[in-house]
C-alpha cells in the first residue's frame, strides 16, 4: 500500500521559515518523481515544486523561485521542503505527491500517489 506522510507543518511569523517532510512507503521511491503542491482555502490546488528521481533536476513556480527549496534522500524513502523568508500568501495545506514516471510535473493529474497534506500559516 503506497503512502505519503507529510510533516513539519505550522504557524510561523512573516519572514520565518519550516520545513515540510514527506515520508513514503509501499512504493520503490528512487524511482518516482515527487512534486509539491498546496491549497489555500476557495482556492485551486496549485503546483509548488518537483524533483525528479535521482534529484538532478528540479522545478519551482515563480511564487517561490528563491524562496523554497525541495531535496530528497532516497535512502530514507523521504522528500523535503525548506521553505524560507514565508509570507503570508504562502498559507496553504501543502500535498506532497509522487509520479512514477520519474521527471516531474506542474500537473497534478500525472500524479500517481497524494499525501494527506500539512497545514502552513503563515501569520502578518
Amino acid at each position: 500500500q503506497v503512502q505519503l506522510v507529510e510533516s513539519g507543518g505550522g504557524l510561523v511569523q512573516t519572514g520565518g521559515s519550516l520545513r515540510l517532510s514527506c515520508a513514503a512507503s509501499g512504493l520503490t521511491f528512487s524511482r518516482y518523481a515527487m512534486g509539491w503542491f498546496r491549497q489555500a482555502p476557495g482556492k485551486e490546488r496549485e503546483f509548488v515544486t518537483y524533483i525528479n528521481w535521482s534529484g538532478s533536476s528540479t522545478y519551482y513556480a515563480d511564487s517561490v523561485k528563491g524562496r523554497f527549496t525541495i531535496s530528497r534522500d532516497n535512502a530514507k524513502n523521504t522528500v523535503y521542503l525548506q521553505m524560507n523568508s514565508l509570507k503570508p500568501e504562502d498559507t496553504a495545506v501543502y500535498y506532497c505527491a509522487g509520479n512514477i514516471a520519474g521527471g516531474g510535473s506542474v500537473r497534478p493529474q500525472v500524479y500517481d500517489a497524494w499525501g494527506q497534506g500539512t497545514q502552513v500559516t503563515v501569520s502578518s
